[in-house]
C-alpha cells in the first residue's frame, strides 16, 4: 500500500477579500436561496435605488431655488431672469360664517328612478373624493409693485354688457334648470366644490366652492340678480385659499380665477379682483421650474409646487390654458408679473419642435421638452392648446404674431393628418395619433368636440373659409354622437368606422358611455349659431337639452350617469360637475337666445365658458 499524507492549511478570509474561494461561496449560498427569496432582495434594492435617486434630485431642487442670483433661460428675449421667486407671506384671519338656512328654497322635483353606484368613475375632471371640512382663514396677498407700462394696455372699445333675462320660453327653460340645480347646490353643498345630487351631499375637491364660483357669470347672464348677489356674499366673507392642500394649476385657474375675472368685469364688484388677485399670487410658485414650464400641482398655503404624483410632467394642454386668465390679471392690476410668466411659457412652447403644429400632450416641466413618443389628440391633454393660441391672439388685439402663425398651421395639421371618413356614411371626425407618430387612432373624444366652435370663431377672425366648412361637418359629427343614442346623450369617447364594408359610421364601449354633463358640443353649436345665423343650431341644442332633462334630472340636481346606451339602465354616478352651471347651461342659454347679448368683437369666453374682454395690444 501506498501511504499518503494530508496537509490542511487554513486560509482566513477576511485577509484575502477578492478570494475566488470566497466568491464561489457567496455564489453557491446565493444559489440556494428560493426564488421567492431571490425576488424579495431585488425589490430592496430597487426601492433603495429609487429613494436614493429621488432624495438627490429634491436636494437638486432645493438648491436650485435657493440659489441668490437665478439662472436666465436661453432664447429669451423678454430680458428678466428666469425662474422668478414670490413671496410667501401669510396673514390668516377668522373664519366666516356659515349658511343661512332660512333662505333655502323648496324642492317639489319628481324623483328619476335612479340609483346610486357605490364608487365614482368621474374621468379626468374630478379628483379624490374627500368629505372634508378642514380649517379656513382669509388672508391677504403681499401688494407688489405695479407695472409702470400697465396704462398703455387698452380695452377693444368700450365693452358694454346688458343682460335682460330669458327672451323666449326655450331660455326660460334652462334658466329653470339652472334654478334646479342651484337651489340643491345651496341647500346640499353650499360653497363646496361639488353638489351629489342622489346622496344629497357634497364633495370636495381643492374647497374652493368651485360649483359657486363658476355659477356667477351665468346667473348674470341670466338675470338672477339675488341668486348672484348671495354668492357674492358668500365670496367676500367665506372664500380663503389658505387650506394646506394641492390644487391642479389648470382647473383652479379657469374655473375660480377666471370665474372672479369675469364677475368682476360683468359687475364692476372689486371683492371679486380682489380675491382674484390674491388666488394670482399664491399661484405663482408654480413657475418656478427650471425651465419656466409650470408644475401642474400647487399649494395655495405654502405657495410651493411640484409635478403631479403621476407623472414627471405636466400635461400640454394644462400648461397653455392659463394664459387669458393671467394676462388679464395683470391688465386689471398693473402688474405685469402674471402675464410674463404665462407669456414665457407660451414662447417656450412656441419654440420646440412639432408635427405640423400639432403637439404631444405631456411636456416636462424641468427640461421644458415634451416627453418623447406621446400622443398627439384634440381631447385630453391636448385640446385646449389649439383654443388658446388662438383666443390669445384676439386678446392680444391680434398682434402677436407667432399665436396666429401656429394656429394656422395647427390647423392644417388636424385637417391633414388627424381628420379623416367615416364608413358608410362618409362622416368627417378628428382621430389620434398614437405615441411614435406612426399609427393613427379613430377615436374621438366628447371634449375634441370644442373644436368646431373655435375654428368658427376663426374664421369669424380672418381665417379661410375651409375652416368653417370643417367645422360645419365635424360639428354635425359630434351631434351624432349624441343623436345615435337612445338617450340622445353622447358617451365620453366614440370609436369610428374607416374600413370599407363596414355598416356603422361608429360606435362606443361599455367603459366610455358614461355622459359626464359635458358642455363641448353646445359650446360649438353656439359659436356656429352666431356666427351662420343658422337656427339649425339651436334645434339641434334643443333636443340634446331634452336628453339632459330627461336621463340626468334627479330631484337633487342633475347627475353624470354611467350608461348612455340604455335609457332603462343609465346607472347614475351621483355627480354634478361645476361645469355644468358654468358652461352646459350656459352655452345652452346663450344659444337659444333671439338677440345676442354678447358682441364677439369685444368679448372672449376662456375654456370654462368666463367672460374675459380683448385689449388692442
Amino acid at each position: 500500500m501506498d501511504a499518503r499524507g494530508y496537509v490542511s492549511v487554513e486560509v482566513p478570509n477576511g485577509k484575502y477579500p477578492d478570494s475566488p474561494i470566497r466568491s464561489n461561496n457567496i455564489w453557491r449560498k446565493w444559489n440556494k436561496l428560493s426564488r421567492l427569496q431571490k425576488s424579495t432582495i431585488y425589490l430592496l434594492v430597487t426601492i433603495l435605488i429609487f429613494i436614493f435617486i429621488f432624495t438627490h434630485q429634491q436636494e437638486k431642487r432645493v438648491h436650485y431655488n435657493n440659489k441668490d442670483d437665478h439662472r436666465a433661460v436661453r432664447g429669451s428675449g423678454t430680458g428678466h431672469r428666469w425662474p422668478p421667486q414670490f413671496q410667501k407671506n401669510l396673514q390668516d384671519s377668522e373664519p366666516a360664517a356659515g349658511l343661512d338656512e332660512t333662505r333655502l328654497a323648496a324642492d317639489n322635483e319628481e324623483k328619476n328612478a335612479a340609483e346610486e353606484e357605490g364608487k365614482d368613475d368621474d374621468g379626468g375632471d374630478v379628483g379624490d373624493d374627500e368629505y372634508e371640512d378642514g380649517g379656513n382663514g382669509s388672508n391677504q396677498a403681499k401688494e407688489e409693485d405695479v407695472d409702470s407700462n400697465s396704462s398703455k394696455y387698452k380695452l377693444t372699445g368700450e365693452p358694454k354688457l346688458s343682460f335682460k333675462g330669458p327672451q323666449n320660453e326655450r331660455q326660460r327653460a334652462v334658466a329653470s334648470a339652472f334654478k334646479h340645480a342651484w337651489q340643491n347646490y345651496r341647500k346640499y353643498a353650499w360653497g363646496r366644490d361639488h353638489l351629489k345630487p342622489i346622496s344629497k351631499t357634497y364633495q370636495t375637491w381643492f374647497d374652493l366652492g368651485l360649483t359657486l364660483i363658476d355659477s356667477l357669470d351665468t346667473m348674470l347672464v341670466m338675470g338672477l340678480n339675488d341668486e348672484f348677489q348671495e354668492a357674492r356674499d358668500w365670496v367676500q366673507q367665506n372664500l380663503q385659499f389658505t387650506t394646506n392642500k394641492d390644487v391642479n394649476l389648470f382647473e383652479t385657474t379657469i374655473r375660480v380665477l377666471g370665474g372672479l375675472l369675469s364677475a368682476y368685469h360683468l359687475s364692476g364688484d372689486k371683492v371679486f379682483l380682489d380675491k382674484a388677485t390674491e388666488l394670482g399670487d399664491r399661484m405663482m410658485g408654480a413657475f418656478d421650474s427650471v425651465s419656466g414650464i409650470p408644475f401642474s400641482d400647487v399649494n395655495l398655503m405654502s405657495r410651493s409646487a411640484h409635478a403631479p404624483k403621476w407623472s414627471p410632467d405636466s400635461s400640454t394642454s394644462e400648461v397653455t390654458t392659463i394664459q387669458l386668465e393671467f394676462r388679464d390679471l395683470s391688465r386689471l392690476t398693473g402688474n405685469s408679473k402674471y402675464e410674463n410668466a404665462v407669456s414665457r411659457v407660451s414662447e417656450l412652447i412656441h419654440n420646440l419642435e412639432k408635427d405640423t403644429g400639432l403637439v404631444p400632450i405631456f411636456i416636462n416641466a424641468n427640461t421644458g421638452k415634451f416627453r418623447s413618443h406621446s400622443t398627439i389628440t384634440m381631447g385630453a391633454r391636448g385640446d385646449s392648446y389649439y383654443e388658446y393660441l388662438l383666443k390669445q391672439w384676439l386678446q392680444t388685439g391680434k398682434t402677436v404674431d407667432y399665436l396666429e402663425k401656429d394656429y394656422v398651421l395647427a390647423m392644417s395639421g388636424v385637417m391633414t393628418k388627424l381628420a379623416k371618413r367615416t364608413q358608410p356614411n362618409n362622416l368627417l371626425f378628428i382621430g389620434e395619433i398614437l405615441a411614435g407618430g406612426k399609427e393613427f387612432k379613430p377615436k374621438m373624444d366628447e371634449l375634441a368636440c370644442f373644436l368646431p366652435g373655435t375654428m368658427a370663431l376663426g374664421y369669424k377672425n380672418g381665417m379661410p373659409e375651409s375652416h368653417l366648412d370643417f367645422a360645419q361637418e365635424v360639428a354635425y359629427t359630434c351631434f351624432l354622437t349624441f343623436a345615435r343614442q337612445p338617450t340622445f346623450l353622447a358617451p365620453e369617447i366614440s370609436y369610428f368606422n374607416t374600413a370599407k364594408g363596414s355598416t356603422k359610421d361608429f360606435y362606443c364601449k361599455p367603459n366610455d358611455s358614461h355622459y359626464l354633463l359635458r358642455p363641448e358640443t353646445i359650446e360649438s353649436l353656439w359659436y356656429l349659431y352666431y356666427i351662420t345665423g343658422n337656427t339649425t343650431y339651436q334645434d339641434w341644442g334643443w333636443q340634446i337639452f331634452q336628453g339632459i332633462e330627461k336621463y340626468t334630472r334627479v330631484s337633487g340636481g342633475y347627475t353624470t350617469i354611467s350608461n348612455v346606451r340604455n335609457p332603462i339602465d343609465t346607472r347614475p354616478k351621483d355627480m354634478m360637475e361645476s361645469f355644468f352651471l358654468g358652461e352646459t347651461l350656459k352655452y345652452l342659454y346663450l344659444l337659444f337666445a333671439d338677440e345676442h347679448e354678447i358682441d364677439l368683437d369685444k368679448w372672449l369666453l376662456n375654456t370654462e365658458a368666463h367672460l374675459l374682454p380683448m385689449y388692442d395690444n
